[in-house]
Parts: structure tokens; C-alpha cells; sequence
């Protein structure tokens, strides 16, 4: 197995991951914007041979200056590759991301309340806590735990997940590439 930083080509086989794991499912614009505004916050879980697996979608927050925090939009694995710690090597990158590159002091997300797998990866695994319940936060009506994790700053030791300003322009210019072919 393989993790990295996902890539503007890497973003339909993300949608696809998506589509067969989550009942959330989102527009290949949404993916675009995630990869055009934070091109070094998702990551991709790939196969021997090259296939995308699982990924982790993730932003920043742009509400609080003084504040800076991130939130996984997406996290999802293939049922074929579950149960090899494939989640958390995903959620750990993008959160060492949001540290090294944005200086994000906590995470956040949102999990259904039905989703017993997701809510034991989340505070069992992961040590996210509960922090507010949302009402009908789901398109179907069902409630959503809002979740947070305090990340504490790593000193860069150079190894994969850095934030490459030289690699960060050269990602955006090929989404942007990609987008204009898709359309």
C-alpha cells in the first residue's frame, strides 16, 4: 500500500471511492475546489497495482484567522482494503499537513450517529471527541456528531506530507488543466 498526496488526475477514482462507500456523495466541482484551494491537504491510499483504494478529502476552515483549523470533508476505504489501518494513515497525513502548511490547531468533523465503525475509528483510533450533536445535519434528516481533534505541531524532518510551495503551484495549475478538459 501506498499513501500520498493526492493529485488533480487522482480526482474521479476519488468520486468513484466515494460513490461505493458513502451514502454523502458529492460533484466533481466539489473535488476541483478541495484540490484547487488545498492541493496539499487530501491523500490518496493506493494499491500494488496503482488503484486508489481509499482518500481522505480535507480543508481548512476560513472562518477564524486567529484560529486556524482544518476538516475532513470525506474519509472513505474500499471494503476490500478495511481493517489494515488504511483510514488512519490517511487521516494522520492530512492532519500533519494542516499543521505544517496552515499551522491548524484542531480538526473537525462531522460523522453520522448511526455510523458505529466510523464513531469507534474516530474516538477509539484517532482520539476525536464529541463536541456538539447537529440536528438533521444528513440530506436524509439523520443527525451528525460534530467531532474535534487538537493537533499539536511536528517539527519537519523533510519526509512525504511537507508542504512544497514549488509542488503546491505546479498541483494547481494541473487541476486547472484537468478542469478545463473536463468541461
Amino acid at each position: 500500500m501506498n499513501i500520498r498526496c493526492a493529485r488533480p488526475e487522482d480526482l474521479m477514482n476519488m468520486q468513484h471511492c466515494n460513490l461505493l462507500c458513502l451514502p454523502e456523495n458529492y460533484q466533481m466541482k466539489y473535488y476541483f475546489y478541495h484540490g484547487l484551494s488545498w492541493p496539499q491537504l487530501s491523500y490518496v491510499a493506493e494499491d500494488e497495482k496503482g488503484q486508489i483504494v481509499g482518500y481522505v478529502l480535507a480543508k481548512m476552515e476560513e472562518d477564524s484567522e486567529d484560529n486556524p483549523h482544518g476538516h475532513i470533508t470525506s474519509l472513505a476505504v474500499k471494503r476490500s482494503h478495511r481493517r489494515l489501518g488504511l483510514a488512519q494513515k490517511l487521516m494522520d497525513q492530512a492532519a500533519a499537513a494542516m499543521v505544517e502548511c496552515f499551522q491548524a490547531k484542531y480538526v473537525s468533523l462531522h460523522v453520522r450517529k448511526s455510523n458505529r465503525a466510523a464513531l469507534n475509528l474516530y474516538t477509539n483510533t484517532l482520539k476525536f471527541v464529541i463536541s456538539e450533536i447537529e440536528p438533521k445535519y444528513y440530506a436524509d434528516g439523520e443527525d451528525a456528531y460534530a467531532m474535534k481533534r487538537d493537533l499539536v505541531p511536528k517539527k519537519s524532518d523533510g519526509k512525504e506530507g511537507e508542504c512544497d510551495p514549488k509542488t503546491e503551484e505546479k498541483d494547481k495549475a494541473s487541476a486547472a488543466n484537468v478542469i478545463s478538459e473536463r468541461l
